[in-house]
């Protein structure tokens, strides 16, 4: 029988919950389930909300009664306080996260580079906010357990799984026993060390690096910015790189690159942390500064994807679909990424507005994202752990020059983690006019954020269905296009019309943006009436039209929706 772990785990600045084990001597009979998902991480917590908010009931299994150990991920990026707004746990995040966007780069007690990431007043939220994972998680797991299209079950370990043609079957363990359960899709978000990966023998691609680095997390009074510190060859770690991050309630990140021959074990000694800490404060000015660990961890840097995410049944998302290098926040961030991609097509497919064929295009937009990553992180890892002596050489020339030469800078930059484009989508619309677009988001891309009022911006309103924005001064949206929204709709799809530019309601939206000075239609790239953007239920554009029409938008749709056969209605209707 499966025992998770009872008693709260232990920290100095976070008060552990723990749930009680779902038990299936307490419920009835199981039937059969329409997505059941494996592991309450960052990652399936907001899958479970996403489905949900598209009207998709979820079984959610997680092994152990609380939240994870330790801050683990606690950089989140500004597309992913976007993708968790769509669920609704921005706020608290926002609330008791540290907002920040400067890194700093240091060398020989000099600073050779400064990052600053762009924040203009259209972005609601910041580039980057610390907090740690633990937080995150309690404020995704309080959402889940207050929505009744999610069966939360917390202490259910997946012992084996069984795909079918038409469903997979699944046996799991709890603290009195076994039991099965049976669904139509699972999804695996069991993490870095997917479980459901192995038992399916599917094996990742790519490259796993020799650096191992020490994350510890003290709690230490430092009178320095939100700001990301990166250190590089300092006298005490000759060779290696370290990097800290402030987070909430007086705790700093600290990690630092172990030597080549020091065992995780030997790094995790009480006096190896000490001394090493001990070395790196004095190093930075606060040597004798008092502070005491919270939790520590080893983590070796993989760049590694699965070449499919998507197999029969079963759909592999976050850290279980890859391994990324933290270099540039890219774990949590881009898991996000993952399953806002799949939920709306999973939720599409299970409420039958579109064929199952529609995943394939997730697992093709999300494994060129990951390789995009793992090309553009190891970038990064080879520069923060030269894999061989040819790298540390030419890594030791670029901190040299760093001295003297200004223009070799930007080589530090870690090259943060940014929302994928898909440009190249089977989704987009071959027959638009995004060629002939000068500004705005092109193909594949998520929305522009405009700023619309005082607490009021763009992204507040779009997410969850198909949104056209419709550029016009008019009274009302033409008719032919309100004729295909209209059998859209009928035909089960979601779809919100908003109007843009009108200063009175405009007949045939749902919504009616004013743009007086036509801030909106600039950031756009919108030159005239009629104009208008496709976004798909993820945000991201698939179709955009300097002049629409009505069939022009139902290809599009069409298109979108995988040749779906609800499209057939849209059709009839138009």
């Amino acid at each position: 029988m499966h025992q998770p772990h009872a008693e709260p785990r232990r920290s100095i600045y976070y008060q552990y919950q723990v749930h009680a084990p779902w038990l299936a001597s307490a419920h009835p009979p199981q039937d059969r389930k329409k997505v059941v998902i494996v592991g309450a991480g960052p990652i399936g917590l907001f899958a479970a909300l996403e489905l949900a908010r598209l009207g998709v009931p979820s079984v959610l299994l997680e092994s152990e009664l609380q939240v994870s150990e330790g801050s683990r991920a606690i950089v989140f990026t500004r597309r992913s306080m976007e993708i968790l707004q769509q669920v609704g746990v921005d706020a608290p995040i926002t609330a008791n996260g540290l907002p920040w966007r400067f890194g700093n780069s240091f060398y020989r007690g000099q600073r050779v580079y400064r990052m600053e990431a762009p924040h203009d007043p259209d972005d609601r939220f910041f580039p980057m906010i610390n907090l740690q994972q633990q937080y995150l998680e309690q404020y995704l797991t309080e959402a889940v357990l207050a929505h009744p299209l999610i069966d939360m079950r917390w202490g259910n370990r997946v012992t084996r799984v069984d795909p079918k043609d038409s469903f997979v079957r699944v046996d799991v363990d709890t603290p009195e026993g076994p039991y099965s359960l049976e669904s139509d899709w699972l999804v695996a978000a069991d993490g870095a060390r997917s479980g459901i990966r192995a038992m399916m023998d599917l094996k990742l691609e790519g490259a796993s690096y020799e650096g191992r680095f020490v994350i510890a997390d003290i709690r230490i009074d430092l009178p320095l910015p939100t700001e990301r510190l990166a250190f590089f060859d300092p006298d005490w770690n000759p060779g290696n790189t370290i990097l800290m991050h402030r987070e909430p309630h007086g705790i700093w990140r600290v990690d630092y690159q172990l030597p080549a021959d020091e065992t995780p074990e030997q790094a995790l000694a009480p006096e190896s942390l000490k001394a090493r800490i001990d070395a790196q404060l004095a190093m930075i000015g606060h040597g004798g500064t008092p502070w005491a660990m919270d939790w520590c961890s080893v983590y070796s840097a993989r760049a590694l994807t699965l070449p499919d995410y998507v197999h029969g049944r079963v759909l592999f998302t976050g850290d279980a679909a890859h391994m990324l290098p933290i270099f540039g926040v890219r774990g949590a961030n881009t898991g996000w990424q993952d399953a806002q991609c799949m939920a709306w097509r999973l939720a599409f497919v299970v409420r039958g507005l579109a064929p199952e064929s529609l995943l394939q295009s997730y697992s093709s937009e999300r494994v060129a994202a990951a390789w995009e990553i793992i090309d553009e992180a190891g970038k990064s890892t080879r520069f923060m752990t030269p894999p061989t002596r040819g790298f540390r050489l030419l890594r030791d020339a670029v901190l040299s020059l760093s001295l003297s030469q200004p223009f070799v800078g930007p080589l530090y930059h870690w090259r943060t983690s940014r929302p994928h484009e898909y440009t190249h989508s089977p989704l987009n619309s071959a027959g638009d006019d995004n060629g002939l677009f000068k500004a705005g988001p092109g193909h594949g891309a998520p929305p522009q954020n405009i700023r619309l009022g005082a607490d009021d911006y763009l992204l507040d309103h779009l997410g969850g269905s198909f949104d056209l924005l419709y550029f016009t001064d008019g009274p009302a949206i033409p008719e032919a296009l309100r004729k295909v929204v209209a059998a859209t709709r009928a035909g089960g799809v979601p779809m919100r019309v908003v109007a843009v530019g009108a200063a009175e309601p405009v007949a045939g939206a749902d919504l009616t943006l004013a743009d007086a000075d036509g801030h909106f239609r600039q950031r756009y790239g919108v030159l005239a009436g009629g104009a208008a953007y496709l976004l798909r239920p993820d945000q991201h554009i698939c179709a955009r039209w300097m002049s629409l029409d009505a069939g022009r938008l139902q290809s599009a749709l069409k298109t979108a929706l995988g040749g779906a056969a609800s499209t057939v209605s849209i059709q009839r209707g138009a």
